[in-house]
């Protein structure tokens, strides 16, 4: 577990046709849109405080036509920059074309999923360009074991092997979802979260069920490198100037 990481709250900006949604478990046909506006929804959030922003490309993840989450993520960059806010992004990043297009445009990390796992090599030469500060990797597991493709596809295998295998290539920040509990705000699977962190040395974000303060301050305590909140925010349950604040305070 990465301890020397300062603890960081990230805002989830999801996007699907433009618009930012969120998605019980995944499922597409599970989701609620919050708004039409992801650049108003950005400025949102970092007038809370938020340092960073999480952003997810729904579409590219499902493989479909992304036009319009490109313009949706080149608003969102155009609030972030001026403010010296940095911005993760994942989703639909399967090629060195697409990741050399999400950092150029602006990105400060750009997360990787189906991509890494199908081809580590990819993730190898990735972090040999970029270096280890600007690529991260998103495991998203059900009962331990990693999915691919937005979730759609059982890869049976071991999220904890695969995030140990990753270390030894380099990796750093690693992303890891706990596909029963996302967006169901039913809480984090923290032991699971923790665990990996332990077993693979790497910074982790938590992600997946968030739905108080009380869970923020779980992983924070758990020396975990950072926690993405989505739907307590958008739903109003977390009141964004105490979360934030969370950040530099102790638990």
């Amino acid at each position: 577990m990465d301890n020397d990481s300062s603890f960081t709250i990230f805002p989830a900006i999801d996007l699907r046709a433009g618009q930012v949604v969120r998605l019980q478990k995944g499922d597409p046909q599970r989701q609620t849109t919050y708004g039409a506006d992801p650049g108003g929804v950005a400025a949102r959030w970092i007038t809370g405080g938020a340092r960073w922003l999480h952003v997810v490309n729904l579409d590219g993840a499902f493989g479909e036509a992304d036009s319009a989450n490109q313009g949706a993520i080149r608003s969102i960059l155009a609030v972030a920059a001026p403010s010296g806010i940095h911005v993760q992004l994942g989703g639909g990043l399967r090629s060195p074309e697409d990741l050399e297009s999400a950092l150029a445009m602006g990105v400060h990390r750009a997360v990787l999923g189906t991509r890494a796992i199908q081809d580590p090599a990819s993730l190898a030469d990735a972090l040999n360009h970029w270096g280890p500060d600007r690529i991260a990797v998103s495991l998203d597991a059900l009962d331990g074991l990693v999915r691919v493709a937005g979730w759609t596809e059982d890869t049976g295998l071991d999220a904890v092997q695969l995030a140990q295998d990753f270390k030894a290539m380099g990796l750093r920040w690693l992303v890891f979802t706990d596909i029963a509990r996302d967006g169901l705000g039913s809480g984090l699977n923290l032991a699971k979260t923790t665990d990996l962190a332990r077993a693979s040395g790497l910074a982790v974000i938590a992600s997946g069920g968030v739905h108080s303060l009380e869970d923020v301050q779980a992983v924070k305590a758990a020396h975990l490198a950072g926690v993405i909140v989505g739907r307590a925010l958008y739903e109003g349950q977390i009141d964004p100037l105490r979360l934030f604040s969370l950040e530099g305070s102790s638990c």
